[in-house]
């Protein structure tokens, strides 16, 4: 036979093959339900997070120029630009300038806030809409009159205060009157969390309320914006290209309209890769569902095997009709979740359009679709592959034998080979397009992990149910029997039930440690106030005055500056590769500190300390792990800028930081004459024995008479903030992860469903050998119990231990068990196993035994 004719002859196999599929299938859907659920649902999950996060990476994108303000951006921290520096701008384009940094702000009736204080010049804002309520000219609210400037308030800060429209409230040296409420800010995405409220003022205001001290906290930002007809994407390069080449030194960090908001993108795309990847961790637990579905087909449809077989059919034919009909079903059930999925964000938009915070674009994504659409197609021929395998070498009277026992063999290595490819497909897809690699990485040896772990629980759990002593309890005796029995409902169970507690332990062990870390008690000796922006000339008198009003209490106060890493190895930043957990430290200006004696809260793991009396060549010490993340060592040389100079330094030593106690602690720190002669601020903390509210209150009164220009932060009030952030990211995950509860419960009433043709002969001969209809229930009640129990305990402690990884080594937070949510896990779990099986059990035990004996 030529080339040509077999070709022909295997293309008229597949196509019989395909009109046989579909033949099957116009019997209806009956037993695939639960199959198309599965991947419909996963499919929904992974579609609608890649739509929702296209969507607002097109908003992001499309509204760079408006978040940011302009087309670029350069910022500094602690110095206001140079002459020349501004100059240079202004030739390129049109400038707007201003200023960030916290204060206190006081009412008339002596009540304190800290709020986020925002000056702005006369040009602001150049794109986009400020929202006022009253709404008026930034000219006119801003405007000084009678010695009192204007200023716009965020609504919290009126309810904090009890102010009203047109009340005064003193900063530092100048008092304001508030005449507007800011609704909205074009550009405060891109400014992060802040941990107040928005206190608009004048650029000019600023200056007399003295708050500009050396070395004070304040991001100076000078916003281009290009001409018209002349902003593209090459303009924008070349601005920043010269600005960096007239003045090397400036220190500037850029942003342009292309990445207003790189922590913000950033922060998408972690969060977007997460609920990817609980999405796929849904269409793995619908996996067991599909094999469950697949493996009852089969077993309904071996008359028709056979038949097929006898009249000549041979096993790649058969194996070809069941597998075209698992890709079908695959597809009916990826396009029902794909519609859902790309709905999402219009739905979103439609409901929540005026409260959404960030800029979404809805909009049809072919490519998130298209990816979607091939996790679900992979998925069901990973999990699908292996109970067709196995019809290949069955002979027909094997077929027919499987009615009374059922023989368990592999599938030939063909189709293992087969399972293999489209597994390795599907784990090449998961890690080669995340976000995080590594994180991917980690989540399918996970997965590979547990599954691997569940169906030894399964075997184990039916070794020793098969040698557990015969008990002379009927009910008991037919429980354990039922578990380990030839076709016995335990492996499904146990896979579909443990993936889906896993998880949901997992979600409540994170949600539970993240509110104890942010809402709960603060850690022991952890300090009560912050406080930033103390002058160098008043450092010693502060330290005293908090001595003297908080007696007994711990003061700590060290020098601050703020520098970015701009070269380490002669290597500049931008061409550094650094670790993911690492690379934060490069992305923007941190705090640095200079000491001669080792930092409480550190420990030196390698190299040695200077000493205070070292007057050498300037020496750094590094945290240990930021270190390793960029590849660093003992000797290498880090560049950085500070305050518009290069300052190198030598890694002395590296250190491990207990960033948990909230003390003053810094990655970098510097040898005592590495800054000397620099301007700069002091911080320290105040850790109180015993804190309360009213006491709090009068400390931050005294600190801001006595030093208007130091800002006071109150630790619980910073991590209530950010709990607040953190409370609603796992919300999300929580909703995500509801996604994969569903589809284990739909798995496990799935798999029950699958063993109903079993447990309706069962029921039937044993009552007609005498069993009662509370005996059997009592029976069938203990086999869930025993197989929910067991299940339960599993997932509690897989669950734990991912949580404890996810918790201890990617938040870098401490991790106590919440056992009191873990036994809720159990109970849920046993609540729903029995009750889904106990369900199953009384259709069964209502067939009449006449009908079915009949048809045996």
């Amino acid at each position: 036979m030529s080339i040509a004719s077999e070709v022909a002859v295997q293309g008229r196999a597949s196509s019989l093959a395909f009109r046989y599929a579909l033949r099957e299938l116009r019997g209806g859907l009956r037993g695939f339900y639960v199959f198309i659920a599965c991947i419909a649902l996963g499919v929904m999950a992974i579609a609608g997070v890649g739509s929702v996060a296209a969507s607002l990476g097109d908003g992001l994108s499309r509204e760079g120029r408006t978040l940011l303000g302009g087309d670029v951006a350069f910022s500094l921290i602690s110095r206001e630009a140079k002459p020349e520096e501004v100059a240079y701008l202004r030739t390129r384009g049109e400038v707007s300038v201003a200023a960030t940094l916290r204060a206190m702000a006081r009412s008339g009736d002596g009540k304190l806030a800290l709020v986020e204080l925002k000056a702005v010049d006369g040009k602001y804002p150049m794109l986009g809409e400020l929202t006022l309520e009253p709404n008026m000219p930034v000219a006119d609210l801003l405007a000084e009159r009678d010695g009192v400037y204007g200023a716009a308030a965020d609504s919290t800060l009126l309810a904090r205060l009890d102010l009203k429209l047109g009340d005064r409230v003193s900063i530092g040296s100048a008092t304001y009157q508030i005449r507007s409420v800011v609704a909205a800010e074009p550009d405060k995405l891109a400014g992060g969390v802040g941990l107040g409220p928005r206190f608009l003022i004048s650029e000019a205001s600023l200056r007399a309320t003295d708050l500009l001290q050396p070395g004070s906290l304040v991001r100076w930002i000078y916003r281009v914006k290009l001409p018209d007809g002349a902003n593209d994407d090459r303009a924008t390069t070349a601005l920043i290209d010269g600005a960096r080449a007239a003045a090397p030194e400036a220190g500037w960090e850029v942003r342009s309209r292309n990445n207003a908001s790189p922590q913000l993108e950033r922060t998408i795309n972690r969060f977007t890769q997460f609920l990817t990847l609980v999405g796929l961790a849904a269409l793995l637990v619908g996996g067991v569902g599909v094999a469950n579905a697949v493996k009852s087909h089969i077993d309904r449809r071996r008359d028709v095997i056979a038949s097929f077989k006898a009249l000549g059919a041979t096993g790649r034919d058969v194996f070809t009709i069941y597998c075209t009909q698992v890709v079908v079903l695959a597809g009916i059930g990826s396009l029902i979740g794909l519609a859902l999925g790309a709905a999402l964000p219009f739905v979103i938009v439609g409901l929540f359009g005026k409260l959404l915070p960030l800029p979404v674009v809805p909009a049809l994504h072919p490519d998130e679709l298209a990816l979607s659409f091939l996790y679900g197609q992979l998925t069901a021929l990973a999990f699908g592959l292996w109970p067709l395998g196995r019809v290949h070498d069955v002979p027909v009277a094997a077929l027919f034998r499987e009615t009374v026992a059922s023989e368990w063999h592999r599938p030939r290595w063909s189709y293992l080979a087969l399972m293999a490819v489209v597994v390795a497909l599907l784990i090449g897809v998961a890690i080669g397009l995340a976000y995080d690699k590594r994180v991917a990485a980690v989540f399918v040896a996970s997965s590979i992990a547990v599954f691997l772990l569940l169906r030894g629980i399964a075997e184990i759990l039916m070794a020793v149910a098969r040698r557990l002593p015969r008990s002379r309890m009927t009910m008991l005796r037919l429980a354990i029997a039922n578990i380990h029995r030839p076709g016995a409902l335990t492996p499904s169970v146990v896979l579909s039930l443990g993936l889906g507690l896993a998880v949901l332990v997992t979600i409540t062990q994170i949600d539970g440690n993240l509110r104890r870390q942010f809402l709960a008690a603060l850690p022991e000796r952890a300090p009560s106030f912050f406080f930033i922006d103390i002058p160098s000339t008043e450092a010693d008198r502060f330290a005293a005055f908090l001595a003297q009003i908080a007696a007994g209490s711990t003061v700590e106060d060290v020098p601050m500056l703020r520098g970015r890493i701009v070269a380490a190895r002669g290597v500049k930043t931008d061409q550094l590769k650094p670790s993911v957990d690492s690379e934060w430290v490069l992305q923007s200006d941190r705090g640095l500190t200079y000491t001669g004696e080792v930092p409480k809260g550190s420990k030196i793991v390698e190299g040695e300390w200077w000493g205070p009396d070292y007057s050498g060549p300037p020496l750094v010490s590094m945290e240990k792990k930021i270190a390793d993340g960029l590849s660093l060592k003992i000797g290498d040389e880090i560049v950085v800028n500070v305050l518009g100079r290069d300052v190198p330094a030598k890694i002395a030593n590296l250190r491990n930081i207990d960033w948990q106690g909230l003390g003053i602690n810094f990655v970098l720190v510097f040898s005592p004459n590495a800054f000397k002669g620099a301007p700069h601020s002091h911080v320290a903390t105040l850790t109180e024995p015993h804190s309360d509210a009213p006491d709090d209150a009068r400390i931050i009164k005294q600190v801001a008479d006595a030093f208007p220009m130091v800002t006071s932060v109150r630790v619980r009030e910073a991590l209530e903030t950010v709990g607040t952030v953190v409370s609603n990211l796992v919300l999300a995950i929580r909703g995500a992860s509801a996604v994969t509860l569903i589809s284990a419960i739909l798995v496990l009433g799935g798999a029950l469903a699958a063993g109903h043709r079993h447990r309706v002969y069962d029921a039937v001969i044993l009552k007609t050998l005498g069993a009662t209809r509370a005996r059997l229930l009592g029976a069938y009640a203990l086999e869930y119990l025993m197989i929910g129990f067991a299940t339960a305990i599993f997932g509690v402690i897989a669950g734990s231990v991912a949580a404890w990884l996810i918790v201890t080594r990617l938040m870098t937070l401490s991790f106590i068990w919440q056992a009191g949510s873990a036994a809720l896990v159990v109970v849920a779990a046993l609540v729903v196993t029995v009750g889904l099986g106990l369900a199953g059990t009384l259709l069964a035990l209502n067939q009449k035994p006449a009908s079915v004996l009949r048809n045996l």
